[in-house]
């Protein structure tokens, strides 16, 4: 079976899960600290980290003086403490050098890859982090992917089986078109936590059963299992 084409993809997951529409919050600064905390941890760990971090630093010049110490307790929530906390000190430093300002607003006047770029020089910074920041605070048609875009992209076949995590947000963005790219973001992680799940894909109860590729794949897994 070829590759469903995306468009595809998308209009069965809306009947599905339903329609999403993109609000950006508009705060590209904090969008960039609450990623940097949701890195390899859930929205359960991170969202109380960055609620506790907002709570304890009045602003975010504040944190630039800080003792690392003390801001990776105040974020223990989110795990790997001291690793955030330099990440976060960091780029704000950063930012503040390069801007004189902690404030990021400007990327919303710059071109898409010029904003990737210029928040890929930030520290621990890759393209999932610097698209969710372009996606959720400015609205730009930026793609983040997470594990669960990933393996379910892969077993579309929107991404040959070689791809690395880096090379799969320019195939899928470039494949998206802009203004459906936030819905293809939101609506592959709500399938990926739902229905193709890593180790027991429940492909009977699958939408996209009819033009998945590996469909039959799994399904006679599931057969052989049930038979021995």
């Amino acid at each position: 079976m070829r590759a469903p084409k995306i468009e595809t993809i998308i209009d069965l997951l809306r009947t599905q899960y339903g329609r999403r529409y993109l609000e950006p919050n508009c705060d590209p600064l904090g969008e960039l600290v609450q990623t940097i905390l949701s890195q390899n941890t859930s929205d359960i760990n991170s969202r109380p980290a960055f609620k506790a971090l907002k709570a304890n630093f009045g602003k975010w010049e504040d944190i630039l003086t800080a003792h690392i110490d003390t801001i990776a307790r105040v974020i223990s929530a989110g795990g790997l403490g001291k690793i955030k906390a330099q990440r976060i000190q960091q780029s704000l430093l950063q930012i503040q050098q390069k801007q004189r300002k902690l404030d990021l607003s400007f990327l919303d006047s710059l071109p898409l890859t010029e904003a990737r770029d210029w928040l890929k020089q930030l520290p621990g910074v890759g393209n999932k982090t610097a698209n969710c920041v372009l996606l959720f605070a400015l609205g730009k048609p930026a793609l983040p992917v997470d594990t669960h875009i990933f393996r379910v992209a892969k077993r579309l076949t929107l991404l040959r089986e070689q791809a690395n995590l880096e090379e799969a947000h320019e195939i899928l963005e470039r494949a998206l078109p802009p203004l459906d790219i936030y819905e293809f973001h939101v609506l592959m992680i709500e399938h990926g936590r739902r229905t193709c799940l890593a180790q027991r894909p429940r492909c009977f109860f699958c939408v996209l059963s009819q033009v998945c590729p590996s469909y039959l794949i799994f399904v006679g897994r599931a057969a052989r299992k049930m038979g021995s």
